[in-house]
């Protein structure tokens, strides 16, 4: 029986071989599941699954379902036990990698190549993105800088570009990707701890100015009666 933990590192090496140059992110939060391996290619970011031979399908349709809000193509790595089932249970758009033991090694085999998952959304791809990468995107494609407002909804004004088609989706696709491959997570938390210290600043200079300090204050009015509103609407929903 070939186990998870058996998988995932000749499984990395099967994937750097077939696909090239590529970044893998581990257990990445996805909706109600954890995608168990994120890949990252210049061209497309791929969602993984696996099912080993201790797995069962139990939570498979859920998964299914987030992993399509999120990823460019999505494949299933599946144990031999359930090679003779696994087309049944995911979407023919799917991908399918086969792993069995062989002379002591593992053997990886793509059964069915992925198709482009036609319910991707930008507006979960770009949730992937943190702050200071959005801002590096902003610069690139000529947007406003937005300092004040949230990484909310800065995405808000990208996803608008895109949809519009002020920003060209492969290009952006190019650089974003580039950055997700790139990303240093040595580095970024340092990175965020000054964003975050210069956007503190931005606030102290606008407090201490009078008709600056007015334009905080009624725009925070404004998130404290839209955050009311919100949670008004969460109780009546669980009525």
């Amino acid at each position: 029986m070939i186990y998870d933990k058996d998988i995932r590192e000749p499984l990395f090496d099967f994937l750097d071989e077939t696909f090239g140059k590529n970044r893998i992110l581990e257990e990445k939060i996805i909706g109600s599941s954890r995608a168990d391996v994120v890949m990252v290619t210049p061209e497309a970011i791929i969602g993984i699954e696996i099912k080993s031979d201790a797995d069962t399908y139990a939570r498979l349709k859920t998964q299914v379902k987030d992993y399509d809000k999120y990823y460019d193509l999505n494949f299933v790595v599946v144990g031999t036990s359930h090679v003779a089932h696994i087309e049944e249970h995911v979407p023919d758009y799917w991908g399918i990698i086969t792993v069995e033991e062989v002379d002591n090694n593992l053997d990886f085999y793509i059964l069915r190549r992925p198709e482009p998952n036609p319910k991707v959304t930008w507006k979960r791809k770009l949730e992937m993105l943190w702050r200071p990468e959005i801002a590096v995107l902003q610069d690139e494609f000529k947007m406003p800088k937005y300092r004040e407002k949230s990484k909310k909804f800065v995405l808000t004004k990208v996803l608008e570009r895109l949809e519009n088609g002020k920003i060209d989706p492969k290009e952006f696709t190019l650089k974003m990707n580039e950055l997700l491959i790139q990303r240093d997570y040595n580095s970024i938390s340092e990175t965020l701890k000054e964003y975050k210290l210069e956007k503190r600043k931005r606030i102290e200079e606008m407090e201490n100015d009078p008709e600056k300090r007015l334009e905080l204050e009624r725009k925070r009015e404004i998130a404290r009666q839209n955050f009311g509103t919100h949670r008004r609407r969460r109780r009546r929903r669980r009525r």
